[in-house]
């Protein structure tokens, strides 16, 4: 049975993620039946094997301006779906992933799901069972 994960979202920081239509009760990480890895901000979206996952964990510490929105990374070539700036998942990808943002694609995408720790669970134990 395919997994969703809802974005934690903090209504204070809707001007910073609303002009990307994100729709909270619909967008999200979804974990397939079939082994995809599909997040979706609004507008955005970023889709790979889950066999293409190398690693994930849970992130703290946001500064809130740079946790919120679907952004680029100034350090790397990293991406963020942020709804808020407590919390979030970190998954890192073995092959980049191409995004509207970025063609040449991103090395990891961080999500402000409500259930990190689902998610970091949920991640280890599909590739576990791809494996």
């Amino acid at each position: 049975m395919s997994q969703f994960f809802k974005y934690a979202i903090d209504a204070k920081l809707a001007p910073f993620w609303a002009p990307f239509a994100v729709r909270p009760s619909k967008d999200g990480v979804t974990l397939t039946d079939d082994g995809r890895f599909i997040a979706t901000f609004g507008l955005v979206k970023l889709a790979t094997p889950v066999d293409n996952i190398d690693g994930a964990h849970i992130t703290t510490g946001y500064r809130w301006w740079t946790s919120v929105g679907a952004r680029r990374s100034f350090v790397d070539d990293g991406l963020t779906f942020g709804t808020n700036a407590s919390k979030g998942v970190c998954v890192h990808f073995q092959s980049k992933v191409p995004s509207a943002l970025r063609r040449g694609g991103h090395s990891a995408l961080t999500v402000t799901v409500a259930d990190a720790e689902g998610l970091v669970a949920a991640l280890d134990a599909a590739r576990d069972a791809r494996s």
